[in-house]
């Protein structure tokens, strides 16, 4: 229950963050996607399931505020999430490269499903167009900011499997 609520904290605090403090700080007119952060931070600490429902929620926040169809956000957000669990098994989380590595390749995937959903099924083509001044540096920036936000979110993760583990005894 606690780990449920740490982390409805940490997406509501991402997204007020995202919509409002880094709106101040945006870069070539992109802000960073923290909520895709928290996403893949999720699934690659605590697995499929985890990344699953964080994204849903976390897309479907996005959904409610931004969205023009409800449940597209939720979408992008869960396949990323559900994705990124699988490398929980597999890489060791103390590991900086790799989550940020993943950060990266994710915010691709997110571009590439949300140029899909919102610019091709409406009959713009130009990809390149948009990944040069959408898709690139909004990249760039998430993994800029992902290497300080990853650190903190790993900090919490460390703290509350420490507090889980003297519950028990």
């Amino acid at each position: 229950m606690k780990r449920f609520i740490i982390l409805t904290i940490e997406i509501i605090i991402c997204f007020l963050l995202q919509t409002t403090v880094f709106q101040w700080f945006s870069l070539a007119h992109v802000v960073p996607n923290l909520l895709l952060v928290v996403t893949v931070s999720s699934a690659f600490m605590h697995g499929q399931k985890e990344g699953l429902l964080v994204g849903f929620f976390s897309g479907l926040l996005v959904d409610f505020c931004f969205g023009n169809v409800i449940g597209m956000y939720a979408f992008i957000y869960m396949f990323v999430g559900y994705i990124n669990g699988y490398s929980n098994k597999i890489f060791d989380m103390d590991d900086m490269t790799v989550p940020i590595i993943l950060i990266g390749v994710s915010e691709f995937i997110y571009f590439f499903l949300y140029y899909i959903l919102e610019f091709l099924l409406r009959g713009k083509l130009n990809i390149f167009f948009y990944f040069t001044r959408i898709g690139l540096p909004e990249i760039i920036y998430t993994v800029f900011i992902s290497i300080f936000l990853y650190k903190l979110l790993l900090y919490i993760n460390e703290h509350m499997i420490h507090i889980e583990e003297e519950e028990v005894y």
